[in-house]
């Protein structure tokens, strides 16, 4: 073993948390896990190619599945002079597929704390920018699960590992797939599998019980049940199997194992939902069809069709039960599954840190063209220089070209921080819009916990002191009240005060229980709720009822911390964006929505399509009247200084 090579390390061998290799690279820490199982030479190759990457893995996980063929040996041998970190994890007895892929993401997760985990099989061989494509992609898209392009050694697409297009994908999910050069996916292959870590500690583990087929579709099938995922040309990789072929090839006595794994599927889990069922589940039986029509042996799949239903009769074992009795392997998979079980379908909540800590946190603002220099300076200075808490980093999103003011602004914070803090500047080349600006920022963001921040607005100084205790609790969104100002930030015009509690849910089911510019939210959360999606000036509330919905832990703190500026002229300013014809559509949507995901009645529905649509055609200055009477006290308090 050379001087400065990381070992290989061994299940029961490996510290809780080992050392990161030296010299890791800047961004999220990347954990590639490989399954192995009788494919040693296959698997050396493999390795050398993570090795060769443009961007590294900040390690490798690699789960032998119980071979026989030497492939712990040759792990070791090739670790000693590579130049990755690699954590042999030895099982006593082969898992299949499934097992080892919960097994080694049970590990990155737990011990090798992974932001991002990259699955693959021994047999995929990535090409040098296969990572750092996919990286890319995640970072312009939001995904939080990206599919490599898979192609045969010879350079043909691989049919046996092309993604499922998401069908019915919004406007803004297709643009922002498009634009960086992408496809909307609503599942893939464990295949070079790109998956955010935050969403596999919400959601859980692969099925280890599907042992092999279908549990790559339904893991990823429930990850993207409600967020993005893309498959990315760029990211390419090649699938070194045996033959060429696709999925409904003759499968011969596993087709026992698709049977019982697509049963299981469709009848116990809800991975999908009703259109999908739909037209997945016609898919199945049409490709079932081909495969026996084609078959040689129509006697063994029409025996492994009869055995598989049987089977699927009977509730499919726990993940962990599945894997007990593996040592340091069972103790990962029973931690990471009963922290996902913990949280009872709440999407992105985490354990409470000890007393007196508090999480690290990013800013998001967004600007763009019609934002004034002097106002962004001062709304980053709030949130830096003025806070009690400063965050530990400020993430600025410029929607599309802006004046050459604000450019030399955000090049000068750029170059030099704020009060210490250090600013990241996310250029986008033309103006998206505000949900595809905040999805970019969001995944540009280094740390889970995001503090949201308007380019006009003011942060009160005890903003992040008395949100982020809230988080530390294991909160998953945290709001506040703010002061209306005019144009002056000591001119208040009016209060918002927001539902605390038990309040916020029936509150959210006629009115955004939220103040957007003042939210701190879970990164996490916010991705496996789907994420912000195009819907002028509604945005949030779509994506804030799909958290509520969704079991995300919700809280308000009804003291005002922001200052929100409405303008000099109100009528002519915020409160006139809330109406118009533009306006009553995104309403139409949004109580579509609303309606289809069971957030509301349909007698809720009814009164929000006739109170709040016809909100949209009063006239700005009665629209203004009626909102600071209802919503905003138009005499508050005196405005603490």
């Amino acid at each position: 073993m050379s001087g400065s090579a990381p070992p290989a390390w061994e299940a029961g061998t490996v510290p809780d948390v080992p050392a990161a290799p030296p010299a890791a690279p800047p961004g999220p820490r990347v954990v590639a896990v490989v399954v192995a199982h009788q494919r040693r030479d296959l698997l050396v190759e493999a390795l050398a190619a993570l090795a060769a990457q443009t961007r590294r893995p900040d390690a490798v996980v690699v789960v032998d599945n119980a071979s026989t063929d030497g492939t712990g040996e040759a792990v070791r041998a090739w670790a000693a002079d590579a130049p990755l970190l690699v954590d042999l994890v030895r099982l006593e007895r082969n898992t299949g597929g499934a097992g080892g892929f919960a097994a080694g993401l049970a590990r990155a997760l737990r011990r090798h704390a992974a932001d991002l985990v990259w699955l693959m099989d021994d047999d995929t061989v990535p090409r040098p920018g296969a990572l750092a494509a996919a990286l890319a992609a995640r970072a312009a898209t939001g995904a939080v699960v990206v599919a490599s392009r898979v192609v045969w050694h010879d350079g043909r697409e691989h049919p046996m590992n092309t993604p499922r297009p998401r069908a019915g994908a919004s406007r803004a999910e297709r643009r922002a797939a498009a634009a960086a050069g992408c496809v909307p996916i609503r599942s893939a292959s464990f295949v070079a599998l790109l998956v955010e870590a935050a969403a596999v500690r919400s959601s859980g583990l692969p099925r280890a019980a599907f042992f092999l087929w279908n549990d790559d579709f339904e893991f990823t099938t429930r990850l993207l049940r409600h967020a993005r995922g893309v498959a990315a040309p760029a990211s390419v990789v090649e699938h070194r199997t045996r033959v060429f072929g696709g999925t409904d090839a003759d499968p011969g006595e596993r087709f026992r194992f698709e049977v019982r794994n697509k049963a299981w599927l469709f009848t116990r889990y809800r991975t999908l939902g009703a259109r999908d069922t739909v037209l997945y589940g016609g898919a199945t039986l049409l490709r079932w069809g081909r495969t026996l029509r084609r078959s040689s042996a129509r006697g063994v799949l029409v025996r492994g069709l009869v055995r598989g239903l049987a089977e699927a009769a009977r509730p499919p074992a726990a993940t962990a039960d599945v894997l007990a009795g593996l040592g340091e392997v069972s103790a990962d998979v029973v931690a990471v599954e009963d922290a996902a079980a913990g949280r009872a379908g709440r999407v992105g909540a985490v354990a409470p840190l000890p007393p007196g800590r508090l999480p690290p946190f990013s800013v998001l603002l967004p600007v763009w063209a019609a934002d004034d220099a002097a106002l962004v300076h001062r709304a980053v200075r709030s949130v830096t220089a003025d806070q009690e808490l400063r965050p530990d980093e400020v993430v600025v999103v410029r929607d599309g070209p802006v004046p050459a003011e604000l450019d030399e602004l955000l090049a000068a914070l750029e170059r030099g921080g704020a009060a210490g803090v250090p600013v990241r500047l996310v250029p986008l080349e033309r103006n998206v819009g505000l949900a595809s600006a905040l999805e970019a920022g969001l995944a540009a963001c280094r740390h889970d916990v995001v503090a949201r921040m308007d380019a006009d607005d003011v942060s009160l100084p005890e903003r992040f002191a008395r949100q982020l205790p809230l988080l530390a609790a294991g909160a998953d969104l945290v709001g506040t009240g703010l002061w209306e100002i005019g144009a002056d930030e000591d001119d208040v015009v009016g209060r918002r005060t927001p539902p605390t509690g038990e309040r916020i849910a029936p509150y959210a089911r006629f009115h955004d229980p939220f103040n957007h510019p003042t939210v701190v939210y879970r990164r996490s959360a916010v991705a496996a709720a789907g994420g912000y999606r195009d819907l002028p000036l509604m945005e949030d509330y779509w994506l804030f009822a799909r958290m509520i919905a969704a079991g995300a832990r919700c809280e308000n703190l009804p003291d005002p911390l922001v200052k929100y500026r409405v303008g000099a002229d109100a009528a002519a300013g915020s409160y006139a964006r809330r109406g118009g014809l533009r306006l009553w559509r995104s309403e139409l949507r949004l109580q579509r929505h609303l309606r289809a995901e069971g957030f509301t009645t349909p007698a809720q529905a009814v009164r929000n399509v006739v109170v709040r649509g016809g909100y949209r055609f009063v006239p700005a200055r009665v629209r203004t009247v009626a909102y600071r009477r209802l919503i905003a006290r138009s005499r508050p308090e005196q405005l603490p200084r």
